[in-house]
């Protein structure tokens, strides 16, 4: 008996499928405008953010052009797709959102605990750093990623910095990426900042709750930020 290994899929990808499904079938034709987000979302029964991951997998595949502020149309037909799996299965970005929300909240409550002068001297300076970067760079993805790391390292555990590490190679991934592309704006850096100030004010004062608070809101705005309409990104 020859059994075949099972292959779990991931929400988005399985809202993928079906929206390949229909280009394949000829049911949307080459150039059309698919329905707008919102309307896709409730005819799936999905949610949007699970949506928006499908549309941006389907855009790097070749098949879909999401224009910010205009609608979804598709780019080729269906036979003439690339296959799904060139593109790969990576995490869904409000997945990793979600997981970081979970662990790094965690990872400041810790460090306004734990963390010694040495420790709370590196993560003010990576702030720092963040700060003159923006000035140059509206997303200093290397920057960001030093501070949340350095606020993994204070937390004192050693396994929470590898969970941080590997949470931020799916940060800076393709799939999340096109995403971030699509809602980038002067302002989120901004924003960015003054979050980070209040993790780094929560933790220097030794107040565990407040750290966690200030991580999760960071989390919070983060999704709503890559949660916002593409009509409203535009305007």
């Amino acid at each position: 008996m020859r059994l075949q290994a099972v292959e779990p899929r991931r929400l988005y990808r399985q809202i993928a499928d079906q929206i390949r499904g229909l280009i394949e079938s000829g049911e949307v034709a080459r150039g059309a405008r698919l329905p707008a987000e919102r309307d896709l979302a409730r005819q799936l029964k999905v949610s949007r953010p699970s949506l928006r991951e499908a549309l941006i997998a389907l855009e790097m595949e070749g098949l879909l052009d999401v224009r910010v502020g205009s609608g979804i149309y598709v780019t080729r037909p269906g036979s003439s797709a690339p296959d799904a799996a060139s593109v790969g299965d990576p995490t869904g970005p409000f997945e990793v959102i979600r997981a970081r929300w979970l662990i790094e909240s965690e990872c400041a409550a810790l460090a306004a605990r734990y963390a010694g002068a040495e420790q709370l001297r590196a993560i003010r300076e990576a702030h720092q750093r963040m700060a003159e970067e923006t000035r140059r760079n509206p997303n200093p993805l290397e920057a960001d990623r030093l501070f949340h790391v350095r606020v993994a390292e204070a937390s004192g555990n050693s396994a929470l910095v590898l969970v941080v590490e590997t949470l931020w190679d799916q940060r800076v991934g393709p799939l999340y990426r096109a995403l971030e592309r699509k809602v980038e704006n002067p302002q989120m850096a901004g924003d960015t900042l003054r979050e980070h100030q209040a993790i780094v004010a929560a933790i220097a004062r030794r107040d565990s709750a407040a750290a966690r608070a200030a991580m999760r809101r960071h989390m919070d705005m983060t999704k709503k930020r890559y949660s916002r309409d593409w009509k409203a990104v535009q305007a």
